[in-house]
């Protein structure tokens, strides 16, 4: 009898990672304050940050730039346009209420329809986060530039907040551009850098970032990777005792060679 001969197990192919990059959108929730493991308080935002789909791929070949272009929010269908329907339905992707790119020199390694998820981040990374500054109306030139205001003396009643002079003389007998007045103040894009991220809730979606994060709540903020990184400096106390060993050890100086003396005239 010829003894069978053991058949070879096909292995199964490992499946290569999603791409990711450290990129996503999130809308502020608002603020809250956590504990460390020693009890100091630290205040968090709090992001719902994606998941964000994958709408369009944007090569250099065709559109002149590599970048992904994602979606992000909950909108109603009759609350898009046709432009935007088409994009949705064209990535078979659910109708959302913002649309970004994020440029990337992977963007060929990504497909329509993949999701950036909040789990690219972890507890202890440092993010820029970009966002449009609240709306404040009409200010007066000290709310809106900090000027430090007039005095309020020598008879000034109703000047003391006033911007001051703003003339010149006959030459150059005008105004020059750029100079600060009262105005519109806030809707401004607002970009925070070096933010430290606290906590990632990958099963909730969220993020905990330490201190304020520009925009309203509810307002659309973006998250990236920080482009900056904060040299932290080390300071080294100095050894007790240090200068004095070294001291101590330090070899002692050879004397010179005597001279010999003086021969005394007459001997």
């Amino acid at each position: 009898m010829s003894e069978a001969t053991p058949t070879a197990t096909a292995e199964k192919p490992v499946a290569a990672p999603a791409p990711s990059i450290k990129a996503i959108l999130a809308q502020k929730i608002g603020m809250t304050r956590v504990y460390d493991t020693h009890g100091k308080s630290i205040p968090v935002t709090v992001l719902q940050a994606g998941p964000c789909p994958v709408t369009q791929v944007l090569t250099s070949e065709k559109n002149g730039y590599s970048a992904i272009q994602v979606a992000f929010g909950d909108v109603r269908t009759k609350s898009i346009n046709k432009p935007q329907a088409g994009i949705f339905k064209k990535a078979n992707v659910a109708p959302a209420k913002w649309i970004r790119e994020f440029r990337t020199d992977k963007a060929s390694t990504f497909q329509v329809g993949q999701a950036l998820k909040v789990d690219a981040f972890a507890a202890g990374d440092y993010v820029d986060v970009f966002g449009t500054s609240k709306g404040k109306g009409f200010a007066g030139a000290m709310k809106r530039h900090n000027f430090h205001g007039g005095p309020h003396t020598h008879g000034q009643s109703d000047r003391a907040r006033a911007p001051g002079a703003s003339g010149s003389n006959t030459f150059p007998g005008r105004v020059f551009k750029g100079k600060k007045f009262p105005g519109h103040l806030g809707v401004e894009r607002v970009t925070v850098q070096h933010m430290e991220v606290i906590q990632v809730m990958a099963d909730k979606d969220l993020m905990l970032i330490k201190g304020a994060v520009p925009g309203p709540v509810q307002g659309l903020v973006t998250v990236r990777g920080t482009v900056k990184r904060m040299k932290v400096r080390v300071l080294h106390a100095p050894e007790h005792g240090k200068k004095e060993k070294a001291k101590k050890e330090a070899p002692k100086a050879v004397p010179a060679a005597a001279k010999p003396a003086a021969k005394v005239a007459g001997k």
